[in-house]
C-alpha cells in the first residue's frame, strides 16, 4: 500500500471510529462500511485521488461507471458502495475537510426489483392442509400459517403479537409494524377457527401470566428462530418442492389478494407499507387498466358535456 493510499485510509478508519463511538453501529455495519470505503480508496486512488479534499463529482462518477464496467459489480452493490461514501463525505463535510457532499445526487445503475417469490393457491392448501392433530403445537403451527397467509404479516409482526391484540368477535387483529407504527387488519375465517382452537389448548403449555399469543414448550414467546424452522419443517412434511418461511406466506397473500381484487392502495394498507411503490412490486398492472383508471379518475382526462367529441387541429 502506497502512503498517500495509507493517508486516504486514515480518514476511513476516523469514521469507522465516529460510527463506533458517536453513532453506536455494530461491529458487523462496521466492517462493510469499512470494507465498501476501502474499495473505494483504492479505485480512488488509482483515478490520482490523494487527498479526500480533493474529491469531486467527476471522480465519484468515474468511480460509479469503473465499478459498473463490464458488469464486475451487480447495480446493488454499487448502490450500497455509494452509499457508504455519501455517508462518509457527510462526516467529511462535518470534519470541515469537504466544503459539501460531491457524492450526493449522483445516480447509480438502476436496480431491477423483482417479484418476491410466492406459494400458489394449490400449495398454500397443500401446505396448510396438515394432518388431523389434537397435539396442541400442531395445533399452534397451523394457527400461525392460517394467520400469516390470512393477514400478511410480517415474522417480527407475528412474534410481537399478544392475546389481548386478537378481537376474534370482530375478526380483527392490532399489529404493530415498522417504526412502531400500529394498524388493525382483518383476519379470515379459516384464520380465527384455528385461533380459537390454538387458545384452547395454550393453557396446556403456558399460564395466564403470560401475555404472548403464541407460545412454545419453554412456557415463553416464540422466537422468530423457531416459527423460520417450523415452517421450513411443515414444508417438508407437506411434500412442497418450494422452501416455506413466513415471508413467502406474506407474499402469497398480497399477490393473491392483487390478482382478486387489484385493489393495490387497500393491499398497501393491509401489509402496513409506506410507500405504495413498496406494493407494487407484488404486481404488474398493464397499461390499459391504468389508463382506464386515469380516464375514470382524473378531472381533466374526463371529457365535459360541452366539449366537443373530437378536437381539430384548429382547436391547438
Amino acid at each position: 500500500m502506497t502512503d498517500v493510499a495509507s493517508a486516504l485510509r486514515v480518514a476511513v478508519d476516523a469514521f469507522i471510529e465516529f460510527l463506533r463511538v458517536e453513532r453506536q453501529l455494530s461491529a458487523h455495519t462496521r466492517e462493510n462500511y469499512r470494507r465498501h470505503l476501502g474499495e473505494a480508496c483504492r479505485l480512488l486512488h488509482e483515478e490520482g485521488l490523494d487527498d479526500w479534499s480533493r474529491l469531486s463529482a467527476a471522480a465519484v462518477r468515474r468511480l460509479v461507471v469503473r465499478l459498473h464496467r463490464h458488469g464486475q459489480q451487480a447495480p446493488r452493490s454499487i448502490a450500497t458502495k455509494m452509499s457508504a461514501l455519501r455517508s462518509f463525505a457527510d462526516y467529511l463535510v462535518r470534519q470541515g475537510v469537504l466544503p459539501a457532499n460531491p457524492a450526493r445526487g449522483i445516480s447509480t445503475p438502476k436496480q431491477g426489483r423483482p417479484l418476491p417469490k410466492n406459494l400458489d393457491v394449490d400449495q398454500v392448501y397443500q401446505l396448510l392442509n396438515l394432518p388431523s392433530s389434537e397435539e396442541p403445537l400442531v395445533i399452534r403451527d397451523r394457527a400461525i400459517m392460517e394467520l400469516f397467509y390470512s393477514s400478511g404479516l410480517r415474522l417480527s409482526e407475528l412474534v410481537a403479537l399478544n392475546v389481548d391484540d386478537l378481537s376474534r368477535h370482530d375478526r380483527q387483529l392490532r399489529v404493530i409494524g415498522k417504526g412502531n407504527k400500529e394498524r388493525v387488519v382483518p383476519v379470515g375465517r379459516l384464520a380465527i377457527e384455528w385461533l380459537d382452537k390454538w387458545l384452547q389448548v395454550r393453557p396446556q403449555l403456558v399460564s395466564g401470566e403470560e401475555p404472548a399469543l403464541f407460545v412454545s414448550l419453554q412456557k415463553r414467546r416464540l422466537c422468530s428462530r423457531t416459527i423460520q424452522q417450523r415452517l421450513a419443517s411443515w414444508g417438508t412434511r407437506q411434500q412442497l418442492a418450494a422452501h416455506v418461511h413466513p415471508h413467502k406466506l406474506r407474499h402469497s397473500f398480497a399477490t393473491h389478494l392483487l390478482e382478486s381484487s387489484g385493489d393495490l392502495r387497500a393491499v398497501q394498507e393491509l401489509l402496513g407499507h409506506a410507500n405504495l411503490g413498496t406494493t407494487q412490486i407484488y404486481t404488474h398492472l398493464d397499461f390499459q387498466h391504468l389508463a382506464d383508471v386515469y380516464d375514470q379518475a382524473h378531472p381533466r382526462a374526463r371529457r365535459q358535456p360541452d366539449e366537443p367529441s373530437d378536437a381539430t387541429p384548429d382547436d391547438a
